[in-house]
């Protein structure tokens, strides 16, 4: 039969932003002439397993799974196969082709640049691209990439990054290195898919430091297409995912317990079924 597609979020304590991830996975589910559900890992109903057990009661006995991550970081790397490794030993003879997070896609790429130009960012305006921060330095390095590609093809004076939390620079200190090198005009860029508590966090410390901030991602078509991509890709078994930096396979410094670490899902107090 035709292979349904499974599309997995973080959750979030923000209705808005659970409303959105709901309404962008029924855009998908127009957009490819297969089974679609959404399900999140923690905080948001419904949760992965119930999108699973909807799945399987429509008489799937394979799923292609998308991570809806913007980085690989451990979301994507643990907890999402966690919960399919959960999954499958509830539906005894289930299987999953697990695809890659949305990474600097051309199209994401294509979505900040259209961010940035609804705020009539031009020549004199410095982007501050801030993102959610990991304890994974790939995954943090992943947010710089972005930022270097954004700086080499929008027609700003310079794109900056910084993260809101886990990691440095924060948003403020970031905002201070954009004005120290000489920034006349600062737009704040979060780097997130949908609204939430995060974004919403981004949004406050900008404004009380006294810059703008642009929209997130959001619910829309050239997201869809990224997603079906990855879902394509995900049974094509063409998984270009880079490990050449991944702190569980490189004896990075600082990160050297990581190597082989088992990969666990993080507890999640409010499911009683992980």
């Amino acid at each position: 039969m035709t292979i349904p597609l499974l599309i997995a979020g973080h959750g979030t304590t923000d209705p808005e932003g659970a409303e959105e991830f709901r309404r962008f996975v029924a855009r998908v589910g127009r957009s490819l002439d297969v089974p679609v559900a959404g399900g999140f890992i923690e905080l948001s109903p419904p949760p992965v397993r119930d999108a699973v057990a909807g799945l399987v009661e429509g008489g799937a006995r394979r799923l292609a799974c998308v991570p809806l991550m913007l980085v690989a970081a451990g979301h994507a790397k643990s907890d999402i196969p966690g919960s399919l490794a959960a999954e499958r030993a509830r539906h005894p003879g289930l299987s999953f082709a697990y695809g890659r997070p949305l990474g600097p896609h051309p199209g994401i790429l294509a979505l900040l640049r259209d961010r940035i130009a609804a705020t009539g960012a031009g020549a004199e305006t410095t982007v501050l691209l801030v993102g959610r921060g990991s304890t994974d330095p790939d995954a943090n390095a992943e947010v710089a990439k972005v930022a270097r590609l954004l700086a080499e093809t929008t027609p700003v004076s310079g794109v900056e990054y910084a993260f809101v939390s886990l990691a440095e620079p924060g948003v403020p200190a970031g905002l201070d290195r954009c004005r120290a090198l000489g920034a006349k005009r600062i737009v704040v860029l979060p780097y997130f898919l949908f609204t939430g508590v995060l974004p919403r966090r981004v949004a406050a410390q900008a404004a009380a430091w006294g810059a703008e901030t642009a929209e997130v991602i959001g619910d829309c078509a050239g997201l869809a297409e990224i997603v079906v991509e990855r879902y394509h890709e995900a049974l094509g078994g063409d998984i270009r995912a880079n490990c050449d930096t991944c702190k569980y396979r490189i004896a990075l410094p600082f990160h050297e317990h990581a190597v082989g670490a088992a990969q666990l899902p993080h507890h999640h107090p409010a499911d009683h079924h992980h």
